[in-house]
C-alpha cells in the first residue's frame, strides 16, 4: 500500500518566504489564489513576497539629486553661522585635515575612507557646478533626481507579474482595508516599494492612523516616510516626533535625523542622536550616524572617535574600520592603517579599493616588497574604468617616489587613458612635462586639470609659478587667487601673491 505525501502549499510557501526564496514564494502563492481568491493568508503573504524583492531600505541618507538641491525652498539661513551647516563644511573649527594632506571633494569635504550615498553629493553653489560634480560611486554622471531611483524599481516591479500589477490600485476601497490591521499593514508597504505610489500610500495610511485613534506608532512613521519621499520635511518631521512620543524606536531617531539632514540642521540631528543613545545607549546606528555627520562638517577628529566607539560595540563593522584606518593614512600614520585593512582583508573583505590601499600603505611604510603584489592584486580585481585608472595613478606616485619618472609618466599616461577627467593625473603629468622642459604642454595639462577640478588647489598653483616663471604675471596672479581660495592656508601661495603685489606696487 502506497502512502503520498504531500506538503501543505501555503505552509510550502511560508517556508521558501522565511528562507528568502521570494518568487517560489510568490509562484506558489499565485497558484493557491487561482483556486480559491479569496484566499487572504495567501494573498497577504504575496504581496509581502513581492515588496521583499524590492525592498530598499529607508534608513541610509539617500543621494540628493541636482532638483532636489537646486530648487530646494526649504533653506533657513542664507549665510550659516560656522561649524552649523553641512553646505560649508570648511568652516567647522574640528582642526580637519587640509587639502595639502588630504584631497578634498568638489563640495570641499575631505574624501572619506567609505563610499556611502551622502559622501559624494555635496551641496554645490551654482547650476554648473551641480551638474559637474560627479555624485555617484559608480559614475561620474550626476543624479538627476533622487526620485528617478524610485520610478524606476516601481516600472521594473511590473516584470514579476506578466499580466499586469498583482493588485489593482485604482479600485481599492482603501478605507475598508485601513480597518483590517493584518491586512493593511502588509498592503501598505506593497503600494510604496513595490508600486512606487506615495500618494495612495499616504492615503492609506491616513486612515488606519485614523482608525487607530492616532495611537499607532508604526502608522505614524509610515506618515513621515510617505511626507519625506514627496519632500515635505516639515510635516514629516512632526509625525516621527508623535511616533517616539508613542514609542522610543531606533529606526525612528534615524528617519527623523535623515530630515534634519536634509533641512541642513546638522547639530539638530546631532543631539537627537545623542538623545537616542541615551534611551539605546551603544547603539551602533546612532553612533555612526553621529560619526557620519562629524566627517561631512570636515570634523575628523570627533568623527574617528565615534567610530572608535562603534569599534567597541561592533568590532566587525566594516564602515568604521575604513574610516580610521583612512583617517590614519592621511595623519602619517601608514603603519596603523595597514593594520585596520588588514583586519578587512581577515573579515573577507576582497576587493580592488581595499588591495589599492593595502598597496599605498605599504609604499609609504616603507613595506617594498609588499606594495607591487598588492597592486597587482588590484588591478585584478578592478570593475571599472575609474578604477583602473585610480590604480595606475597610485603606481604612478610609487614610481615617482622611487625615481623612476618614466615609469611614473607611462603610469599618469595609462590612468589618463582609462579615465580621461582625472585631474590629478592631468596635474602630476603637467610637473613631468615641465621637468622635461616642455613648457607649451605642460601648461595645457594644468589648465585641464584646473577646467576639470576647480576645487583642487594644486593645478593653480602649479599654473601660477609656471606663469611667473615666463613673465606672464597677470596669468600668474589670477591662478594664485584661485589657489588662495581652493586653499587659504596655503603658505606658498601667500608668498607667490606677496611677492607679485610688491612687483605691481614697484610698477
Amino acid at each position: 500500500m502506497e502512502v503520498t505525501l504531500s506538503i501543505d502549499p501555503l505552509f510550502l510557501a511560508w517556508s521558501y518566504f522565511r528562507r528568502r526564496k521570494f518568487q517560489k514564494c510568490s509562484d506558489i502563492c499565485t497558484k493557491v489564489l487561482e483556486d480559491s481568491p479569496y484566499d487572504q493568508a495567501a494573498w497577504s503573504l504575496k504581496t509581502r513576497a513581492l515588496t521583499e524583492m524590492v525592498y530598499i531600505d529607508e534608513v541610509e541618507v539617500d543621494q540628493e539629486g541636482i532638483a532636489e538641491i537646486m530648487l530646494d525652498e526649504s533653506s533657513i539661513a542664507q549665510v550659516a553661522r560656522p561649524g552649523t551647516s553641512l553646505r560649508l563644511p570648511g568652516t567647522s573649527q574640528g582642526g580637519g585635515p587640509s587639502p595639502a594632506v588630504r584631497p578634498m571633494t568638489q563640495s570641499g569635504r575631505p574624501i572619506t575612507g567609505f563610499v556611502r550615498p551622502s559622501t559624494q553629493s555635496g551641496r554645490p553653489g551654482t547650476m554648473e557646478q551641480a551638474i559637474k560634480t560627479p555624485r555617484t560611486a559608480n559614475s561620474a554622471r550626476p543624479v538627476t533626481s533622487a526620485s528617478g531611483r524610485f520610478v524606476r524599481l516601481g516600472t521594473a516591479s511590473m516584470l514579476t507579474n506578466p499580466e499586469g500589477p498583482f493588485i489593482n490600485l485604482s479600485r481599492l476601497n482603501l478605507a475598508k482595508y485601513a480597518q483590517k490591521p493584518s491586512l493593511s499593514k502588509t498592503l501598505f508597504e506593497y503600494i510604496f516599494h513595490h508600486e512606487n505610489d506615495v500618494k495612495n500610500a499616504l492615503d492609506l495610511a491616513a486612515l488606519a492612523t485614523e482608525h487607530a485613534q492616532f495611537k499607532d506608532w508604526w502608522w505614524k512613521v509610515q506618515l513621515g516616510k510617505c511626507y519625506y519621499r514627496l519632500g515635505l520635511y516639515r510635516e514629516a518631521e512632526k509625525q516621527f516626533r508623535s511616533a517616539l512620543n508613542h514609542q522610543e524606536f531606533v529606526d525612528t531617531y534615524l528617519y527623523l535625523a535623515k530630515v534634519y539632514q536634509r533641512l541642513d540642521q546638522p547639530i539638530t540631528a546631532l543631539n537627537l542622536f545623542k538623545q537616542g543613545l541615551d534611551h539605546f545607549p551603544g547603539e551602533v546606528t546612532l553612533l555612526t550616524g553621529i560619526a557620519r555627520i562629524h566627517e561631512e562638517m570636515n570634523n575628523i577628529t570627533s568623527a574617528t572617535e565615534y567610530y572608535k566607539d562603534v569599534l567597541k560595540q561592533d568590532n566587525t563593522h566594516v564602515e568604521a574600520i575604513a574610516c580610521i584606518g583612512s583617517n590614519h593614512f592621511y595623519t602619517d600614520q601608514p603603519e596603523i592603517a595597514l593594520r585596520f585593512y588588514r583586519r578587512l582583508l581577515q573579515m573577507g573583505v576582497y576587493n580592488c579599493q581595499l588591495y589599492n590601499n593595502l598597496g599605498l600603505c605599504c609604499f609609504y611604510a616603507q613595506q617594498y616588497d609588499m606594495t607591487l603584489s598588492s597592486f597587482e592584486r588590484a588591478l585584478a580585481l578592478v570593475s571599472s574604468d575609474e578604477e583602473q585608472a585610480d590604480v595606475w595613478y597610485n603606481l604612478g606616485h610609487v614610481a615617482v617616489g622611487i625615481g623612476d619618472l618614466p615609469l611614473a609618466y607611462q603610469c599618469f599616461k595609462l590612468a589618463l587613458a582609462f579615465n580621461n577627467d582625472h585631474a590629478e593625473a592631468y596635474n602630476n603629468l603637467a610637473v613631468l612635462e615641465l621637468r622635461k622642459g616642455r613648457i607649451e604642454q605642460a601648461k595645457a595639462f594644468l589648465q585641464t586639470a584646473a577646467s576639470l577640478a576647480p576645487h583642487m588647489y594644486e593645478p593653480h598653483f602649479n599654473f601660477a609659478i609656471l606663469s611667473d616663471k615666463v613673465g606672464d604675471l597677470q596669468s600668474s596672479y589670477m591662478a594664485a587667487q584661485k589657489s588662495e581660495d581652493a586653499f587659504p592656508e596655503h603658505v606658498d601661495t601667500q608668498q607667490i601673491l606677496k611677492n607679485l603685489r610688491h612687483h605691481f606696487a614697484v610698477l
